[in-house]
């Protein structure tokens, strides 16, 4: 597979056009740097240099492929120094009109198993680049392989006649991995210690010692913690402020480390987005501490000795979004959807998300075919596993014109999952931006339409429409199930194993080319062709954005309290 990578280019000056014109030319070049008010690298357009004397453009290309000495990995990474991209010309707009009008049934029909099947084997070759560095296939944010995923899309839609723009936003998400932690209260480690994703290390890496405290309220003010705080370990209750807020108030007056407990469990949670404050933070089964806190609570001063040890790093890590614009159709009605490029540094991410992101340029592809009335932006987020930083950064970064345009977000990961079901997120247009429960009875109609049950899940933020919601833009999506066991019902409806995970490699290694299930993902391809020409033909009878009301619902939903989780991780 070959993939050209802009080495150079030098800038006198370039101006921005937001407009989206029926040119027949267009440059060929994003300037490095050069960033549209949403901080998205834009093409400039012009039919000739006339007035653009002061563009100057330096342009090396290389070719990825296999050459004598050289790794592809070395020459991938060169792609991380640039957010820049190349383009071909746009498509004639005479030649655009002869185009038949979008049909969904037609659309839908045209999307073909053997399609997917190509893309996925591309993807796992691109997958392998990150072989070497990590010792096995990944794509996770920073590696070859993801570098690599943002290229061959971007390839790709390079190659569809100039039916769309692409642009690329930049943005520094926050990469962490943990190494190795344990925790000693009074000699005894707790069988459920679990560390917090994002957590610092303890003071130089090392164990750090101190009398256990316990923090009686849920240690969201300072004024909660205890005059015994400082130089000791805090064990604080779960609830009410974010994981992040409670470290950071434990960090700030002088805890070497924290401790979080739930009567529900040790939580899979993370610290969310550190500045530096926080300390070494885990958690617990609350059983696991009861004893501890009875104690505590008697007398504060009780002498439990504990020690933390956490070996970890958090650091900043820049990546890229891709975004691709449809030239025509009205940009003042804008569908939106989106996948996430990355997966997660365990293994390649076939199910999650490379079936949404193949997905998504196969509809792409077909959608070349057709005019449409409404203009269709596609997006392959990245960072979501790390907490879904690309889609939040890109929605909470929209101008309010921007943002108006958007008339909903249609999110698509893991349209796969080998023991699948069939998942509806349960959005509705009370609690979220009117039009989300008209998305969701969208999809349930087409399942019903094609004789197939369905499930309505929680709209509970483990996926990127999360930053949509929050800014107020009506978003639904569907999925096929993650690390939940198939009950009874679920057998009874979908067939399939009894007992095991939707997707047994979830977040696994074992995530590679032979994990989906190519019937549940050809299917729902065909559902996002429909959801796609649904609404590029039309949004008679979807509620327009009202300006009042999407105020009302940003206020009312704008902080952690609706979404208590961001991705696969508890923020709460």
């Amino acid at each position: 597979m070959k993939y050209s990578i802009l080495l150079s280019i030098a800038v006198a000056s370039t101006t921005v056009v937001d407009a989206f014109p029926t040119l027949k030319f267009w440059q060929d070049v994003v300037p490095l740097g050069q960033q549209d008010q949403n901080n998205q690298a834009i093409f400039v357009n012009s039919q000739s240099n006339e007035g653009n004397e002061g563009v100057q453009f330096e342009i090396q290309s290389v070719d990825v492929e296999p050459q004598e000495g050289v790794e592809k990995e070395d020459l991938l990474q060169q792609y991380e120094e640039s957010e820049s991209i190349t383009i071909n010309d746009i498509i004639d707009e005479s030649v655009y009109s002869k185009l038949p009008e979008i049909d969904s049934e037609l659309l839908q029909a045209s999307i073909k198993e053997s399609n997917l099947r190509k893309r996925a084997e591309s993807l796992f070759k691109i997958a392998n680049y990150s072989t070497k560095k990590y010792g096995h296939p990944t794509r996770v944010i920073g590696s070859p392989g993801h570098w690599a995923t943002i290229r061959y899309i971007i390839s790709e839609l390079k190659k569809l006649g100039g039916y769309y723009t692409i642009k690329t936003q930049s943005f520094n998400a926050i990469d962490g991995h943990i190494e190795d932690y344990s925790l000693l209260i009074d000699g005894v480690q707790p069988k459920s210690l679990k560390p917090l994703a994002l957590t610092p290390p303890t003071t130089d890496k090392r164990p750090v010692h101190g009398n256990l405290v316990l923090v009686e309220s849920n240690g969201c003010s300072l004024h909660d913690y205890p005059h015994l705080t400082k130089d000791n370990i805090v064990l604080i209750k779960r609830g009410e402020c974010s994981f992040g807020d409670k470290s950071r108030n434990a960090g700030k007056l002088g805890a070497k480390g924290a401790i979080i407990y739930d009567s529900q469990g040790a939580v899979a949670g993370t610290l969310g987005t550190p500045n530096g404050e926080e300390v070494a933070t885990v958690a617990v089964d609350e059983k696991d501490v009861d004893e501890y806190i009875k104690k505590l609570k008697v007398n504060p001063n009780h002498k439990f000795e504990t020690t933390l040890y956490v070996d970890s790093y958090v650091k900043n890590i820049s990546t890229i979004n891709v975004v691709a614009d449809s030239v025509f159709g009205d940009h003042d009605n804008i569908v939106s959807l989106g996948a996430h490029s990355d997966s997660v540094g365990a293994g390649p991410g076939f199910n999650d998300d490379g079936s949404g992101t193949i997905s998504l340029l196969e509809v792409a592809q077909q959608l070349t075919k057709y005019k449409i009335n409404n203009a269709v932006r596609f997006a392959w987020w990245a960072a979501e596993e790390e907490g879904l930083l690309g889609s939040n950064y890109y929605a909470s970064h929209l101008s309010k014109s921007d943002n108006k345009k958007l008339r909903l977000f249609m999110d698509y990961d893991m349209m796969a999952s080998p023991n699948y079901e069939y998942e509806v997120y349960d959005a509705n247009n009370k609690d979220h931006p009117n039009g989300s429960g008209n998305l969701r009875d969208l999809y349930i109609d087409w399942y019903t339409a094609h004789g197939l049950n369905y499930t309505l899940v929680p709209f509970d933020g483990r996926s990127d429409y999360v930053g949509f919601i929050e800014q107020g833009i009506p978003a639904g999506g569907i999925a096929t199930g993650a690390e939940k066991l198939k009950d009874k019902e679920a057998k009874r409806k979908f067939g399939g194993d009894l007992g095991k995970a939707f997707d047994p490699c979830y977040h696994q290694l074992c995530d590679d080319l032979s994990n989906p299930s190519y019937e549940a993902w050809g299917l729902n391809t065909k559902l996002i062709a429909h959801s796609v020409a649904t609404f590029a033909k039309t949004f008679d009878g979807f509620p327009k954005r009202d300006e009042g009301k999407d105020q009302v619902q940003q206020q009312s939903i704008g902080g952690d309290a609706l979404f208590t989780r961001r991705g696969d991780l508890y923020v709460i």
